[in-house]
């Protein structure tokens, strides 16, 4: 199944506030994003209904197993991305604002070549 650019934005948000606060609510998101609460919340309700995210009664957000795996895609590559630019010289906040926009269009093809590089091996997989 194909997913838009703007819910891996959002799945990938998730987890990092998981990551770094341990529970996210849609406020949370708003303000990581800059995005208004209502914006946030159509988009909330487009995962929950899509099988990305739940949110429990009292507001707390989690993913589902298809929003993790999406999530984690998107921010390892976002990782990945970010470092090897810095590597080349790049200065991080750019790297990361370059990586942002790259990991969603990037081959998964491309996406292995570059982890093999990153790992010094042009042939290793990913794994």
């Amino acid at each position: 199944m194909q997913i838009h650019q703007s819910a891996e934005d959002y799945l990938e948000t998730i987890l990092i506030l998981k990551e770094r606060k341990g529970m996210v609510r849609s406020i949370d998101i708003a303000n990581e994003l800059q995005f208004t609460k209502a914006s946030v919340s159509v988009a909330m309700k487009k995962l929950r209904e899509n099988g990305y995210a739940e949110m429990d009664p009292e507001g707390f957000i989690t993913l589902t197993e298809a929003g993790l795996k999406v999530a984690s895609r998107i921010y390892d590559r976002h990782k990945l991305l970010t470092e090897f630019f810095v590597r080349l010289g790049v200065n991080e906040k750019t790297a990361a604002e370059d990586a942002c926009r790259i990991e969603h269009d990037i081959s998964e093809e491309t996406f292995e070549k570059l982890l093999a590089h990153a790992r010094g091996n042009g042939t290793q997989k990913r794994g």
